[in-house]
């Protein structure tokens, strides 16, 4: 299957000149997440390392909000009557969604607004950038329902985006962290009026859609393992990632528009 024959069951998608837009749309309950949305989801940013031709990802909300996190009805219900291997399946379930969104070469845009808590606060820490309005409220509640607060990675990708002594409070409290707080410490990469959200979030994927693609999915991919490497061996990794860029037609492109005086046009190889 194509991503442009994709047709998704538990949120919105579409997709255009390369962008992907997905849509968690529950409005009339702030876009919770049950365990058939989670493992679509999951399913879904797997298969994008099988798609070319999606450039970059907007993950959004409707109606004002991001997402409220697991629906308490429709999954933290069920979950209190389940056994422990049943659990696992689920948290291990959960996890393979961040894991995922992490590994798919494309960059992955959270346009947040309005509610952005619990797993859909995990969902914006997961994306490659942030962008949120004055209005956008983000909580690890996991604390508030009798739960730590390392979920599905929290404990390891927070604190690399706003520091450890941050995660630490946002993590052991579950407190709302405001939309200023976290475009000073970092996990929001801009803020913006919520009228403009969508064209803000689709106009910086379109700009990352119409650039190196390939070299994009290698930074992305040295974001990631570089966490748990030394120096030496971060700098040597990237050395090497440098070089097979090095071979690619886009960088071949770059160099001959530069010498033309012209804007490159990047095509993915």
């Amino acid at each position: 299957m194509k991503a442009a024959d994709y047709t998704a069951l538990h949120f919105g998608w579409a997709l255009d000149e390369g962008v992907a837009t997905i849509t968690l749309n529950r409005p009339e309950r702030k876009n919770p997440l049950t365990f058939e949305s989670y493992a679509e989801l999951r399913d879904l940013f797997r298969s994008l390392v099988y798609w070319p031709e999606v450039k970059a990802v907007v993950v959004t909300g409707a109606g004002g909000n991001f997402s409220s996190g697991g629906d308490v009805f429709e999954i933290i219900g069920p979950l209190t009557k389940m056994s422990m291997p049943q659990l696992l399946d689920f948290t291990r379930m959960t996890g393979d969604l961040v894991k995922a969104m992490r590994a798919c070469p494309q960059p992955v845009i959270a346009a947040l607004d309005g509610v952005c808590v619990g797993a859909g606060a995990i969902m914006a820490m997961s994306a490659d950038l942030r962008v949120a309005t004055p209005r956008t409220k983000t909580a690890f509640l996991f604390t508030k329902v009798g739960l730590a607060g390392c979920d599905m990675g929290a404990c390891a990708i927070l604190p690399r985006i706003i520091g450890q002594g941050r995660a630490s409070d946002l993590l052991f409290s579950g407190r709302v962290m405001t939309a200023e707080e976290g475009e000073r410490w970092g996990f929001h990469n801009r803020l913006v009026a919520p009228e403009a959200l969508a064209e803000e979030a689709q106009a910086l994927a379109r700009s990352l859609a119409q650039g190196p693609n390939f070299a994009h999915g290698i930074t992305k991919t040295q974001l990631n393992i570089e966490w748990a490497v030394s120096l030496d061996v971060a700098i040597e990794m990237e050395a090497q990632a440098q070089a097979i860029c090095m071979q690619t037609q886009d960088f071949v492109r770059a160099f001959e528009a530069f010498a033309a005086k012209q804007t490159p046009v990047f095509e993915g190889n």
